[in-house]
């Protein structure tokens, strides 16, 4: 268990997030403790989507969007690739892990962008503490956990395990996972950004208002009509 508990520190946990008794508990199933991966000064390690199974979807549409977000987090935003856990319920999630402890907004705000561009029918994910895997569903009394991607088709239609996953598993599970640098952090959020249209000059106008016009506008518009203008100066008596 403590080699996982230092995996979960090296990705995720942020010191002071839950004591080591109770994480212990949690881990072990005695006590679900929905664990809030923000610090007490509103900065967090963690980025968790959720991918829960909708009423009308098919029986693996969640997983199959669940791979198309996970493939642009790294085809598109140049990020590493996350971990994926699976609720015990009805869904997964991704797991994305920060260098350093960023800002909840900045956070929130990557999110929104990613939803927008890539889930918008999802609703947005609520400000919530998440169930760390492994733990048991306090619903179905099955076990989330992290798992390989390529084992998560199976988990479509019922996401959790039966018995306890073992935590040299689940510790091998995460041992790969990089975290993100501020640079990539920086870079996958411009990329998110939308583009901003140019705003398109003003047509030239069809005529030429000589009352609103000024000597350059009047030169201009003959120059325009291939009309060399010559000006005389008159002088009255």
């Amino acid at each position: 268990m403590q080699k996982y508990i230092s995996e979960l520190s090296r990705l995720y946990l942020q010191p002071g997030t839950l004591s080591p008794a109770a994480l212990e508990q949690h881990l072990l199933g005695q006590a679900a403790v929905p664990v809030s991966l923000a610090s007490g000064d509103g900065r967090t390690r963690a980025i968790v989507i959720p991918f829960h199974k909708q009423a009308d979807d098919g029986e693996a549409d969640h997983w199959t969007l669940l791979c198309e977000v996970a493939n642009a987090l790294q085809a598109e935003l140049g990020l590493p690739a996350p971990a994926v856990s699976i609720s015990g319920a009805d869904g997964y999630a991704l797991w994305l892990s920060l260098a350093a402890p960023l800002p909840l907004a900045e956070v929130r705000q990557f999110l929104e962008l990613l939803r927008t561009r890539r889930f918008p029918a999802m609703a947005p994910a609520p400000d919530a503490a998440v169930e760390l895997p492994p733990c048991l569903h306090p619903r179905t009394g099955k076990w989330a956990a992290f798992i390989h991607p390529g084992l998560g088709a199976s988990f479509a239609a019922e996401a959790g395990l039966d018995m306890a996953p073992p935590f040299a598993g689940q510790s091998a599970l995460l041992e790969g996972v990089q975290c993100i640098s501020d640079a990539q952090f920086r870079h996958a959020l411009a990329i998110l950004q939308p583009v901003k249209e140019s705003t398109p000059a003003p047509a030239a106008p069809a005529g030429l208002l000589l009352a609103d016009a000024t000597l350059e506008d009047i030169v201009r518009h003959l120059h325009a009509r291939h009309i060399e203008p010559t000006f005389r100066h008159l002088v009255r008596d």
